[in-house]
């Protein structure tokens, strides 16, 4: 649970720092059919949403496995396996928003 909060600061950080750079943070909706908003900052929380999700999901299956409340190995692992996949992929997200974090540092205007 360490790692989903040093996950969470660390896009919190970069998306301040982002709009800090911009000048202002920007909350326009992109309207899709739906009207729901979809801006990036929104995307990213949900995203952190249900990686957060996963994580939580996984730790309950192992308290209950082993318990003894629940014997179905399956679906332990396929959660153990989502929930990796999902931080795996919130990693490398991270790692490229951190990349062009530091390429527009070193722009200059």
């Amino acid at each position: 649970m360490a790692i989903n909060n040093i996950a969470m600061n660390a896009y919190k950080t970069a998306l301040q720092d982002g709009q800090k750079l911009a000048g202002q943070a920007t909350s326009k909706k992109a309207h899709s059919g739906s009207g729901e908003n979809n801006s990036f900052s929104a995307t990213i929380k949900d995203s952190l949403a249900k990686v957060n999700d996963l994580q939580q999901e996984k730790a309950g299956m192992i308290e209950s496995f082993a318990s003894g409340e629940k014997q179905n190995v399956h679906e332990l692992m396929i959660s153990l396996q989502k929930a990796s996949v999902a931080m795996s992929m919130t990693s490398a997200v991270r790692g490229k928003v951190m990349e062009a974090y530091k390429e527009i540092m070193h722009m200059q205007f």
